[in-house]
């Protein structure tokens, strides 16, 4: 496949905001709360990045940074924090707003929780995520993972407490395995990711991840962002956030682009095609940006991408490692921000967006320029410490 960015817009952007309220700021309140209620619990850093704005044009950059997330580098503990948390809480008959650590530490939960096994597959921060609410909540935990996937990650999950292997499939077929196993052995299933059967589960992950997008509003104020930019794998994450901000920003909502790998860009394909049906990505989904290499959408995800987001973008790892080298090395008195090659995907993308003629087209279809304020998430750190220096150092993936 040749290297290169390519984008469609969403014809039919929703102005239906109900649904939006799955995911919502009221519904964000509550997942907050129990969030709180962790030891761990901090909220992350906002970033204001004047001196990137200013080098790229722009009136502002805002960068939420969620490599200091519970101590795991990465955001997706949101997630599985929370699931697991309303997981145990379905079945200890306990409200949803009355849900807390405390609660789930109490002997008649910490009795169920010792008698459960959780399984999911992940490429890295999902699992360490799991493990560590597992840990954390007395419960066991079996990690899969997908070819290819950084020994380090790995052992950042066993060290958890979790079992955890590699196995010799994709991502895709990893999921698949795991719901197998959870079949064969009598394990929770707790899958970042949803399809038809299965909706529960990732529903409560997704609404995990609001907790980031509440904070992120709440720390800009007043100076809300004109264009956000989320990163894509199944499409979990930049659903849920491109809902919150439909419902949170309302009539104001401001302009949202979806960027994903070009190797595994099933929600590009999936938009691009426009025929009502979800489309994958097939083999072995070789991408460096490792949390986004996912080649089939998440049902709930997509349907809230399809509603809320404005345009859909595919492109090659050469953006995501500008983006990692930008963050790392900014301009002026900006703060400097180790983001992984997930992480920094959609403030590379910003940046080749910025000052790559060849997409004055985009740029001038979104509206994005000398007023525009811009907001990204750095999704993780350096999760894998030997390919970061490598893409910083060496400059690997320098061009397209």
């Amino acid at each position: 496949m040749r290297k290169t960015i390519r984008y469609v817009s969403n014809p039919a952007v929703c102005e239906d905001r109900a649904p939006a309220a799955l995911f919502g700021k009221e519904q964000a309140a509550q997942v907050r709360a129990y969030h709180r209620s962790f030891p761990a619990y901090r909220p992350t850093a906002l970033r204001r990045l004047d001196g990137l704005a200013g080098a790229l044009g722009l009136a502002g950059f805002y960068v939420k940074d969620e490599s200091a997330r519970f101590g795991l580098n990465a955001f997706k503990g949101l997630g599985g924090s929370y699931c697991i948390g309303r997981l145990l809480a379905a079945r200890a008959g306990i409200p949803a707003e009355e849900l807390t650590f405390a609660r789930l530490r109490e002997r008649d939960v910490k009795t169920l929780a010792a008698g459960m096994t959780l399984v999911t597959a992940t490429d890295g921060n999902h699992g360490r995520g799991i493990a560590w609410t597992a840990r954390e909540l007395g419960m066991a935990a079996v990690v899969y993972m997908p070819k290819g996937s950084a020994a380090e990650r790995l052992e950042h999950i066993r060290r958890l407490g979790a079992q955890a292997e590699i196995t010799d499939l994709n991502y895709d077929d990893t999921v698949r395995y795991a719901a197998q196993c959870e079949k064969a052995h009598g394990w929770v299933l707790v899958q970042d990711t949803a399809w038809e059967g299965y909706e529960t589960i990732p529903t409560w992950i997704m609404q995990g991840y609001t907790t980031m997008a509440l904070e992120a509003v709440e720390q800009i104020g007043a100076d809300a962002p004109t264009h956000i930019f989320l990163q894509a794998g199944v499409g979990a994450m930049s659903g849920a956030l491109s809902a919150f901000f439909a419902d949170y920003y309302a009539e104001k909502k401001p302009v949202i682009v979806i960027v994903e790998p070009n190797k595994a860009d099933c929600i590009y394909r999936t938009a691009a095609a426009n025929d009502g049906a979800l489309h994958t990505v097939h083999g072995d989904l070789d991408t460096i940006m490792a949390g986004l290499a996912c080649g089939e959408p998440c049902t709930i995800g997509w349907e809230m991408l399809r509603r809320y987001a404005d345009v859909f973008v595919s492109m090659p790892d050469c953006v995501a490692a500008k983006g990692m080298r930008v963050l790392g090395n900014p301009p002026g008195s900006d703060a400097r921000i180790i983001s992984g090659e997930s992480g920094a995907a959609t403030s590379g993308f910003v940046a080749e967006l910025m000052t790559n003629e060849r997409l004055r087209r985009l740029r001038k279809s979104i509206g994005i320029g000398p007023a525009s304020r811009v907001l990204c998430i750095s999704t993780e750190g350096a999760t894998d410490q030997a390919n970061y220096r490598k893409i910083v150092w060496d400059g690997y993936c320098a061009s397209y």
